[in-house]
């Protein structure tokens, strides 16, 4: 399946660093397309550390129950992740699928199946081979490296239009740190942990106890306030491996909560995912705009996520932007059904810069021609003040076009 590139892929991607103790390479192992890759593997130096998060759905994938299972261990050498198939719903054969496959990799790595962790995206229900990984890890193990990390993002790969990289480096007690991140997702994406499939990478010295909490703070505001379509899927997955490779050149590892060096860390992390996320709301299938939902003057931050997925998840909202129609009844409609705390007569919203609405009816300042200028724009953003408290929150989506339609229609096609 080959769509477009979405109209909102970056100009330009970032330059991945090679981060110590991390190295990978893709295979083409035909799980559902040819000529294409569709396997990732990463190896990773001993003593590496992981974190992380997965699905809140009830039926989840094989490979998320696998990582679930030995993410208390803390530990990881290697990461297998296929695109084409999501191993979800397939049952005792998805069990197995999942254990072979570990037993492959570790094999092909020189390690306990235990510190193998497994991803799979694509089609729900379908039986995954494991004998599709039968020589080619071997073969993808021997000529593992350091870079490019666009042939690792390109190889996770689904409805994807481009690939999804983000990069930042810090200095802590005159190191230099890396943290890398690739991700993939176009479509089923709501939040609920983290929506999609990421991949962290740092050579940061840090106990996996410490990684787990800056990860499980992290999605909060970055792959949990990301939505496409509002549904979530069966295999999301979020991991972070850390290599300790930096404590080479002198950096002291982290260990407890309290390190005052973690506020640089959280922060660097944070942009990470949130860069992803917000590539992923870019290459919703069939989208043409970015839009940014803010809902502020909520009673909590809770209420105010709630409304603004309420806005977000809307097909009415999503079509009227995807038409370019600024259309606040909708909003308020949105708003309205959100099941929060909210008052009508202090309802005030903002299509950009211009206000279309306030206490309860439309602005007497109101413009059309300005609101329509700027539905127009690549990027949409909707501000909705309700005027009862201090919760504020942003959440990111995109519109909603046939395009969309036509790509979940023919999916298994």
């Amino acid at each position: 399946m080959s769509h477009a590139v979405s109209p909102l892929a970056p100009k330009t991607q970032p330059l991945l660093p090679a981060i110590a103790g991390v190295r990978f390479a893709t295979a083409e192992a035909g799980i559902k397309y040819k000529n294409r890759t569709d396997v990732l593997l990463a190896v990773f130096d001993e003593g590496t550390t992981v974190a992380g998060v997965f699905t809140t759905s009830k039926c989840p994938s094989a490979p998320v129950d696998w990582c679930r299972a030995h993410l208390a261990g803390g530990s990881a050498r290697a990461l297998v992740v296929n695109s084409g198939n999501a191993n979800a719903f397939t049952g005792k054969k998805g069990i197995e699928t999942v254990r072979v496959t570990a037993d492959i990799a570790a094999a092909a790595v020189g390690c306990a199946p235990s510190a193998v962790f497994l991803a799979s995206t694509g089609v729900i229900g379908e039986p995954l081979d494991p004998q599709k990984f039968q020589g080619v890890l071997e073969e993808t193990a021997a000529r593992v490296a350091a870079e490019p990390y666009l042939d690792a993002a390109k190889a996770i790969m689904t409805t994807d239009t481009f690939p999804k990289v983000a990069t930042r480096t810090i200095t802590l007690d005159g190191v230099s740190v890396a943290i890398n991140g690739i991700a993939k997702g176009a479509g089923m994406i709501a939040p609920d942990m983290a929506t999609m499939l990421s991949f962290l990478f740092t050579d940061l010295p840090i106990a996996p106890t410490v990684l787990q909490g800056l990860v499980s703070r992290g999605v909060v505001d970055s792959y949990n306030a990301l939505t496409i379509d509002g549904d979530t899927s069966t295999s999301d997955t979020v991991l972070a491996f850390a290599t300790g490779r930096a404590a080479d050149r002198g950096l002291a590892p982290i260990t407890s909560d309290g390190d005052p060096r973690l506020g640089a860390v959280a922060e660097a992390l944070d942009a990470v995912m949130l860069d992803l996320a917000r590539l992923v709301a870019r290459d919703g299938e069939g989208a043409r705009k970015f839009v940014s939902v803010t809902v502020e003057g909520a009673v909590s931050k809770v209420s105010a996520r709630r409304i603004a997925l309420s806005i977000a998840n809307s097909p009415l909202v999503k079509t009227a932007i995807a038409g370019e129609d600024a259309n606040w009844g909708r909003v308020v409609m949105a708003v309205g059904k959100a099941g929060e705390p909210a008052d009508r007569d202090r309802l005030a919203i903002w299509f950009g810069d211009v206000r279309v609405a306030v206490e309860g009816e439309r602005d007497p300042a109101y413009s059309e021609a300005a609101a329509s200028a700027h539905m127009k724009n690549d990027e949409i953003a909707i501000r909705v003040e309700i005027g009862l408290g201090e919760g504020r929150d942003t959440v990111y989506t995109c519109d909603l076009t046939k395009e969309y339609v036509a790509i979940n229609g023919d999916y298994r096609s």
